[in-house]
């Protein structure tokens, strides 16, 4: 095996160990006795934090070289640790999150672009690796902290310290990696993140960054919310079922995107609105049938999660298309700059209006706007890439 292979898996596994931990919190949340305001404030850190992340440093890497973005990074992740397992308060576990979150946001676009760079076959099956282990790292994460919390104890301190023993794993595997790209001499003034395309295709840009936040819109319901409402109004308090639930929505995103290795994004598009706007309806009418459903809501969740795997990755697929090789963490940083900002703005959303109106009230509410964003992007989502006579990236 090549040195550069054996990188590509190490810097793989370091990427999902990282979103692994990012979603540790999911199923815990109830055992702090928060309510949904209270763990909405908490998530909502965590989301500022990625955007803050990306959009301060999700493309300093393009920059300074993929390594030494990457391993401060994941060394930040491992310093945000203290703050969950030795606090329990909502503050010090803002603060916590908060740090988790830039984290995440300096090391989404810079893994993926590291794993784009390193692989040396298709670039379709680099970006199928990387999409799975974002999705694949933010499924286990719950699941493994719903099966300690249910089954082996200290519930808020053990799913912790095993999930950083395994970043602090991936850590040192990066010293496997070759670096793949070299510092830009002179090194260029440091600028925030903005959007570099070629011109005549921000339309698509832009729709892709709103696939990427609907899909990351519908995980962030099953990664914040989703176990007060199987607690609440569908009476299962379990939190090994509340991990288990984000983790069959987590699957079922990779197990749809393996399915559709081979496709073009349009394709994946395609079916990912289709999917999505399914799991939408199921879920909504889990909870307002006379008794609500729990098996109905988890199908649902599923739904939503191929969904939201095809959609992501047809967007990463789009976003490849477009970059050019100079600005492509930079690109890839828009996109997951958008998709963060769908986990984020419409969740808190959903945790607000659950203190005004009844969770299935507030759930029909999301299910909406979600549909009409879906359905206003399709048209730009799927249309053809457009001749473009310059390569030249616009800004």
């Amino acid at each position: 095996m090549s040195r550069r292979l054996i990188g590509f898996w190490a810097v793989a596994f370091a990427f999902a160990m990282v979103m692994a931990y990012s979603a540790v919190p999911a199923p815990l949340y109830v055992l702090y006795g928060f309510s949904s305001l209270t763990i909405t404030i908490v998530f909502s850190a965590y989301a500022v934090g990625v955007v803050g992340g990306l959009f301060l440093a999700g493309h300093v890497s393009d920059w300074y070289g993929r390594r030494r973005v990457l391993v401060p990074a994941l060394g930040l992740a491992l310093v945000s640790g203290v703050f969950f397992v030795f606090f329990r308060d909502a503050f010090w576990l803002s603060v916590g999150r908060f740090l988790n979150g830039v984290s995440v946001g300096a090391v989404t676009a810079t893994a993926t672009a590291w794993l784009q760079e390193l692989y040396s076959g298709p670039p379709r099956r680099a970006e199928a690796v990387a999409t799975a282990a974002n999705l694949a790292g933010l499924g286990f994460g719950p699941l493994l902290a719903g099966v300690l919390a249910q089954w082996v104890g200290a519930p808020q301190v053990l799913p912790y310290a095993v999930s950083l023993a395994t970043i602090a794993a991936g850590l040192a595997l990066l010293a496997l990696a070759p670096e793949t790209r070299a510092p830009v001499q002179p090194r260029p003034r440091y600028r925030a993140q903005h959007v570099s395309v070629p011109e005549g295709e921000r339309a698509r840009f832009f729709a892709a960054c709103a696939a990427a936040a609907i899909a990351f819109a519908g995980f962030g319901l099953f990664t914040s919310l989703a176990p007060s409402f199987l607690a609440g109004p569908l009476h299962h308090g379990s939190r090994a079922l509340a991990g288990a639930a984000a983790c069959a929505v987590f699957a079922a995103a990779v197990v749809a995107q393996l399915a559709t290795a081979s496709r073009g994004p349009r394709v994946q598009l395609a079916g990912g609105l289709g999917a999505e706007l399914l799991g939408l309806a199921l879920v909504v009418t889990a909870v307002w049938l006379p008794s609500p459903t729990l098996d109905l809501f988890l199908l649902g969740g599923v739904v939503i999660g191929a969904g939201g795997g095809l959609l992501f990755r047809g967007a990463l697929g789009t976003v490849a298309e477009l970059a050019d090789d100079e600005h492509r963490a930079e690109a890839l940083a828009g996109l997951f700059l958008g998709g963060y900002l769908g986990l984020s703005v419409p969740v808190i959303g959903l945790g607000v209006l659950t203190q005004e109106v009844s969770p299935r009230s507030s759930l029909l509410v999301f299910g909406v706007l979600m549909a009409v964003v879906l359905v206003a992007a399709a048209p730009s989502l799927l249309r053809r890439r457009t001749a473009v006579s310059s390569g030249t990236p616009t800004d």
